[in-house]
């Protein structure tokens, strides 16, 4: 059911209690003008009108506490979305880091390895050069695996949800 129903049905509801209210209203004055002896017909209309008077109060009680169950479940649904969005920029924030490191790292091993590859043209093999090299080569390596520790992180806090909610095989 739409919101906007939900306030039509409101507004009907309204409405009618107002028209109820004015019918009874009148009846009271009329059976009060006529000497507090009402007619079994005004007796009749307003033992209807009440009757319509409470069936549209508990029709105005079950959409209320429709519009708050629908209010409740959308507050729910906007706090877990914040809650992804927040865990997921905090991943592409690690990301981001790893990312930068692994720039960084090659970078170094492109300038050690230049160096290197111009120290082997001349023939003058430099250990240092090649010592720098092989470490560069190595921080690259940690730094790649850093990153993917980082995305199987992620992929595992997307795959726990399942894995909590599939049935336990007994061994």
């Amino acid at each position: 059911m739409a919101m906007s129903e939900i306030s039509d049905f409101a507004t009907r509801i309204t409405a009618a209690l107002e028209r109820i209210g004015r019918a009874v209203a009148a009846a009271e004055e009329q059976n009060a003008s006529s000497g507090g002896i009402a007619s079994d017909e005004m007796m009749a209309e307003m033992a209807r009108l009440q009757e319509a008077l409470d069936s549209e109060r508990d029709t105005n009680v079950q959409l209320e506490e429709r519009v708050r169950a629908i209010h409740e479940k959308q507050q729910s649904h906007v706090a877990s979305l914040e809650e992804e969005v927040e865990t997921l920029r905090h991943q592409l924030m690690n990301h981001d880091a790893e990312t930068q490191k692994l720039r960084r790292v090659n970078v170094q091993l492109r300038a050690n390895n230049t160096a290197l590859r111009e120290s082997n043209m001349n023939a003058m093999g430099d250990p240092a050069l090649v010592n720098k090299a092989l470490m560069t080569e190595l921080e690259a390596i940690k730094v790649g695996r850093d990153a993917d520790l980082v995305e199987l992180d992620a992929i595992l806090k997307d795959l726990r949800p399942f894995v909590d909610d599939a049935p336990k095989e007994e061994v």
